[in-house]
């Protein structure tokens, strides 16, 4: 036999057990064969019934005459075409007379009809949806290479790969043997039966032996799978919701937990060298005042630069503590004593002190400064650090709704421009004519055009730091279930789906791309969405395809649904176990920090319950 003539056998096995999967869940008797039991039109009506959930109305049940063969296999046709789908070349006549290969054309038709119509309308975009879809679950795979829907599945491991991205349980892929094609091919086959309600469509010598396997036998297969794992996400959503609540708690413990260990540090390192300029001593000659004051310029050129880096990072650190509790209505910081920005202000106002009386005693052993010039490049010089200290306590301060603080955020940064302008004209200008009078000192400041280049980078670098974190707080608030990750894959999906690169998708490019990422809608459904989408956008553009993807992916986060996803889990208990978390497969992360954190009691039988009520009234600022 040759290829072809072994890709329409495979096909004709196939495609009967597919048609037999739908026969049987419906009560009637399995075919045995495509060609015979399909000739009078019965069959073939009952399976347009089953999968179009209607009736035909009456047909002849019992046909033995040609021209009632021919009037129930005319009307099964006809129901076929009303449903959309173009039949092409194929007759009551051909499906009587059992012509094999139109019968096979007919029923892929079908099949993409009824089984794949919900990843996409057309069988290539279908193809090409649901081979992304195989593409990136596998990727993790290092010997998988899923590129069609023949040769990459002849070995079982692309099967076994998709059964231990979803359910890693269910069989070992670390330990198969990938040189076993039969076997490994045979084990998918077989757990997918028994633990995914998967039917057993082809045979492991169609994937294993073949010269080529047939690709439309294999879609036919893949697809169940799409369709088992898609669903089976759906129900891990209650879980998630907790195990993200966990990890948003968690993540704020960690930051204040960072905030305060580095405000120690830092308290301590300023401490530590006022103590050594206290305890310093001048040995009154030239050389000596000069080393001293070079020591102290390269001072101010590293670690006081590290310092300032840390006070500002600090602080934005605290900010975006709060703004991240506020965001979510949860209680605000309050530093321990000693440990507040407060507290950070006025160590560093006695270091800038300190710096000031270090700098006035290696000024008074070299006298040789030009009083004029000092003080003419200090008031430029401290005003402008002044106005740098303005601009980050006024970027400290800011808060109130995340929309406002944006705003703020924008005013605070076009008074950018004209400081620089200031720096680099005024301030560099008095510094240079310092220089060149050999002034290489100054009572009256502590600041370098270096300096305060450093600093305004830090400012310009502490609001485009501050406007990021504003957005990204402002799309967590909107799309928390979607994650920087996701966004980054809705973007590559719209790319990969934009074929004519017109950076709009067509209404069966936007079907597949929805499919590819697990959204399937009705062919009803999918008209009125389109619809929309070019009524709102003018087409369906990259931008309404993500905010569609936001909107319908929306899960917000508030104190009510945590309760309500707590009961679920502890089955309507005010309390919840450990057992009831594992249970509904949350993290051990998350499980180990609300075993830490939420309040406990021991039972009579020594089991240990957790009190998330009383938890949720004390984290949520209610």
């Amino acid at each position: 036999m040759d290829l072809e003539g072994r890709s329409r056998d495979m096909q004709e096995r196939t495609f009967c057990k597919w048609l037999n999967t739908k026969l049987i869940a419906n009560d009637y008797p399995p075919m045995e064969s495509l060609i015979r039991d399909l000739s009078d039109g019965v069959r073939l009506i009952q399976l347009m019934e089953i999968m179009g959930d209607t009736t035909l109305g009456r047909y002849n049940k019992t046909p033995r005459m040609r021209v009632q063969k021919a009037e129930n296999v005319n009307k099964a046709l006809e129901f076929i075409q009303s449903r959309g789908v173009r039949l092409t070349n194929i007759g009551p006549e051909d499906i009587i007379d059992g012509n094999l290969k139109l019968i096979l054309g007919m029923i892929w038709t079908l099949i993409l009809r009824f089984s794949i119509a919900d990843i996409s309308d057309q069988g290539a975009s279908a193809k090409e949806g649901l081979l992304l879809w195989c593409r990136r679950k596998t990727e993790p795979y290092v010997e998988v290479d899923v590129q069609d829907f023949s040769y990459s599945w002849s070995d079982g491991l692309a099967l076994c790969a998709l059964i231990h991205c979803h359910r890693p349980e269910l069989l070992n892929y670390d330990r198969l043997d990938k040189s076993d094609r039969h076997g490994n091919t045979l084990l998918a086959f077989q757990i997918a039966a028994e633990h995914l309600k998967i039917p057993q469509l082809l045979e492991v010598e169609d994937l294993c032996d073949s010269a080529k396997p047939d690709e439309r036998s294999v879609m036919t297969y893949v697809a169940n799978f799409f369709h088992a794992f898609s669903s089976m996400e759906q129900s891990e959503t209650v879980a998630r919701r907790v195990e993200k609540f966990a990890s948003l708690m968690q993540s704020v413990w960690l930051s204040r937990n960072d905030y305060e260990r580095r405000v120690r540090n830092l308290l301590e390192t300023l401490l530590d060298v006022q103590h050594q300029w206290t305890t310093s001593s001048f040995a009154g000659t030239y050389t000596d005042a000069k080393s001293q004051s070079t020591d102290f310029l390269k001072y101010k050129k590293t670690e006081k630069r590290t310092w300032v880096t840390e006070k500002q990072d600090i602080t934005t650190l605290f900010s975006n503590i709060q703004t991240k509790l506020e965001t979510y209505n949860l209680r605000e910081y309050v530093p321990p004593p000693g440990l507040a920005l407060s507290d950070v202000d006025d160590a560093w106002a006695e270091l800038l002190r300190s710096e000031a009386a270090r700098s006035r005693a290696i000024n008074a052993q070299l006298r040789q400064i030009k009083e004029m010039l000092r003080k003419q490049f200090a008031d430029l010089a401290n005003d402008f650090e002044h106005r740098l200290y303005l601009i980050s306590s006024e970027l400290a301060a800011i808060d109130g709704p995340l929309e406002d603080q944006q705003e703020q955020i924008q005013d605070i940064q076009k008074r950018i421009p004209a400081l620089t302008e200031t720096l680099t004209s005024e301030v560099a200008a008095a510094e240079d004519a310092c220089n060149r009078a050999n002034v290489e000192e100054n009572d009256y400041t502590v600041f370098t055009v270096q300096d305060l280049e450093f600093e305004l980078e830090l400012v310009r670098q502490s609001l485009v730091k501050k406007i990021a974190f504003i957005e990204n707080q402002i799309t967590s608030r909107n799309m928390t279930n979607v994650t920087p990750a996701q966004l980054e894959q809705f973007e590559g999906t719209f790319r990969y789906f934009d074929h004519d690169e017109t950076n709009t998708l067509s209404q069966g490019e936007l079907t597949a791309a929805l499919a590819s990422l697990g959204v399937i809608f009705s062919e009803e459904d999918m008209n009125n969405i389109y619809d929309m989408l070019v009524a709102d956008y003018g087409d369906v553009t990259f931008e309404a395809f993500i905010n569609f993807l936001v909107e319908i992916m929306e899960d917000q986060t508030t104190p009510d649904q945590l309760r309500e996803a707590f009961r679920g889990l502890a089955g309507e208990k005010p309390v919840v176990t450990e057992l009831d978390l594992r249970i509904a497969k949350v993290s051990p992360s998350a499980i180990e920090y609300l075993r830490e954190t939420l309040p406990k009691k021991e039972t009579e039988v020594g089991e240990t319950e957790y009190d998330y009520e009383s938890w949720l009234d004390e984290v949520f600022a209610i």
